[in-house]
């Protein structure tokens, strides 16, 4: 028996989100620590909405220095501070990581408590360039400390 949806309310994503759209698509990384020789850092990366386009998914897998991660990331939207809470739940620990997100224009900014992604779009969108940096105070480490190019491969 099918059953009447009617009465419920429809929600409309908040037009806020539509910032993260040019992050949509399958993304394949290459990175370097600092002081690395060769590249270090391996990924690939599928960011989609969840249906309704409250949310945004990102499905990782990153190889770090020889450590292989996978990683699911939901993205939202919080109208009051106009950015996207996140959180990251990994295969490397059992706590769920919250972290931010912020697109203006070309401009990414991804971060969490102690380091900070800034990058930038090329013109084509195409592709992503940037790096990690440890906020000012925190110690230096290759988990906080890397450059990286994310090429979109769909």
């Amino acid at each position: 028996m099918a059953q009447d949806n009617s009465s419920f309310p429809t929600a409309v994503p908040h037009p806020g989100l539509q910032r993260l759209r040019r992050l949509v698509g399958t993304w394949a990384m290459t990175g370097r620590t600092l002081g690395a020789a060769v590249d270090d850092v391996f990924g690939r990366t599928t960011i989609e909405w969840l249906p309704g386009g409250f949310f945004l998914l990102l499905h990782g897998e990153i190889d770090f220095m020889g450590h292989h991660a996978h990683s699911l990331e939901v993205v939202g939207y919080d109208p009051a501070a106009d950015n996207f809470p996140a959180t990251v739940y990994s295969s490397m620990d059992g706590v769920p990581a919250a972290y931010f997100w912020d697109v203006q224009g070309d401009e990414v900014i991804h971060w969490t408590e102690g380091s900070k992604y800034t990058g930038r779009f090329s013109a084509d969108g195409s592709t992503l360039i940037g790096g990690w940096r440890p906020d000012s105070g925190v110690e230096q480490t290759p988990e906080n400390t890397y450059d990286a190019i994310m090429r979109r491969v769909a």
